[in-house]
């Protein structure tokens, strides 16, 4: 089964990309955590939504990098997609720089673009983002599927600390116990 078809089942990613227009954000993604989960459930025999908490929505604006920006889009696509049963997070990539460091203790670089920004999620399963075209999913999967598809969860270092992946790690597999999880120093 393909990721455009599995994604097509999901009671929760289908309407959003169905209404993917609404979403009208300069260089919008969806991305991460809710592709790979519905992956996993699928994988797993699991319920479409089950563990799926939030919907990861990005875009690149570095026109604008203001909080009270994001937070209005945020608020925009939480109102327009209500019917969904999850939380909608929505971020700037362009801003990420500028909070970063308070949050995770480490300064970073300014992202180039939202390919910039996948490039460094915490594994690789899950820096994976999808983009309606038309009656098309654009794909943007900087360290390919095989570890989506073969539900392996493997740390992307370039960014994350050990104990971020940990705790990651310690919450998908209480969800998903099938899951093959690399060591950070595997």
């Amino acid at each position: 089964m393909t990721l455009q078809s599995i994604v097509a089942e999901s009671p929760i990613l289908s309407p959003l990309l169905e209404r993917w227009e609404d979403v009208a954000l300069p260089d919008g993604w969806l991305v991460a955590g809710a592709v790979a989960q519905t992956v996993w459930n699928h994988a797993f025999g699991l319920p479409p939504a089950h563990g799926i908490n939030d919907i990861d929505i990005v875009y690149f604006d570095a026109t604008d990098l203001s909080e009270d920006a994001e937070a209005a889009h945020a608020a925009r696509l939480r109102s327009i997609f209500s019917d969904l049963p999850v939380w909608i997070d929505v971020k700037n990539e362009a801003r990420v720089h500028l909070w970063y460091e308070a949050k995770f203790g480490d300064a970073i670089e300014p992202y180039r673009s939202v390919a910039d920004a996948i490039m460094t999620f915490p594994t690789t399963a899950t820096a994976v983002g999808l983009q309606r075209r038309g009656d098309d999913l654009a794909l943007c999967a900087p360290f390919g599927l095989s570890d989506l598809f073969e539900t392996i969860v493997r740390p992307n270092k370039r960014q994350i600390t050990s104990a971020i992946y940990a705790n990651k790690v310690s919450r998908w597999v209480a969800l998903w116990p099938g899951l093959r999880v690399i060591d950070w120093d595997g």
